[in-house]
């Protein structure tokens, strides 16, 4: 699955589209505590995040994640968008809350 398809499953607004948008996810991390996420040691990540900061696109940078999707509708800064573009990270939103959109992402990476 890539973040173009993780966008279409949740129904997400797609900002950036960055260098990853296209690579093939392996592994989906949900967290605001970026600090957690930093000890993620998972290539090809997703990182699904309430959290409407600048510091969320630093740290999937430094985590080498594919994109983010900002959940639960929270409105952006503009220099998010700004930081993505300088970063080529792939950014999206969506309205959805976090935990609905960890389940409809592993329902559609694992059919029945």
């Amino acid at each position: 699955m890539t973040m173009i398809e993780v966008a279409e499953v949740l129904k997400a607004e797609v900002l950036v589209k960055g260098e990853g948008v296209h690579k093939a996810i392996r592994h989906v991390v949900a967290s605001d505590l970026m600090s957690d996420v930093l000890l993620v040691d998972e290539e090809d990540m997703l990182l699904l995040t309430s959290l409407a900061s600048d510091q969320v696109l630093r740290t999937a940078q430094i985590v080498g994640a594919v994109g983010v999707v900002v959940v639960n509708g929270k409105p952006l800064p503009s220099s998010m968008v700004n930081v993505a573009n300088d970063l080529h990270m792939s950014l999206a939103t969506c309205k959805v809350s976090k935990y609905d959109a960890c389940v409809a992402v592993h329902a559609a990476l694992n059919p029945a």
